[in-house]
């Protein structure tokens, strides 16, 4: 499977980049990841503004074909095994590209919820994006484990 996750801003501190760095090494046995990053905007001015900004570039950098799934908080919510057995249900129904959208600071536009095929909360907590993005690549990774059978997730 190829997973691609187009995220608002750069991972600017190192702890946030060893993180998500360690598990995109750790998924490369398990599905092709691409890691598309769009410039965040300042949203001390106008919020509606910087949030539409922001959604034509994830429009644009989102990969033609794609099952487009965007990180909500009004998502649905699932549990590791339930991500694993839904990964599993699209490579059965023959989806081998699935892209994840990382809102920014600015959230996520309506352009952007409405591109995407489904929407996908990983609590119903609010976490800063740079955190999601760790909490997305790490739950992705789990899931492929969970699908082996391999004890990661035990």
């Amino acid at each position: 499977m190829r997973a691609t996750v187009v995220a608002v801003g750069r991972l600017k501190e190192p702890h946030w980049r060893a993180a998500a760095d360690e598990y995109a090494k750790r998924l490369r046995p398990y599905a092709t990841l691409d890691v598309v990053e769009v410039p965040d905007r300042d949203i001390s001015r106008d919020l509606a503004v910087a949030r539409s900004a922001e959604a034509g570039d994830i429009l644009r950098a989102l990969p033609a074909g794609a099952h487009v799934v965007a990180l909500d908080e009004a998502g649905r919510e699932r549990s590791s095994p339930e991500l694993a057995a839904w990964l599993d249900d699209l490579a059965v129904r023959g989806v081998s590209h699935v892209a994840f959208v990382v809102g920014g600071s600015a959230g996520l536009d309506a352009r952007v919820r409405a591109a995407a095929r489904e929407r996908l909360s990983l609590s119903r907590m609010t976490f800063p994006h740079q955190l999601a993005r760790v909490l997305l690549l790490e739950q992705l990774y789990r899931a492929f484990r969970i699908s082996r059978g391999e004890p990661y997730h035990l």
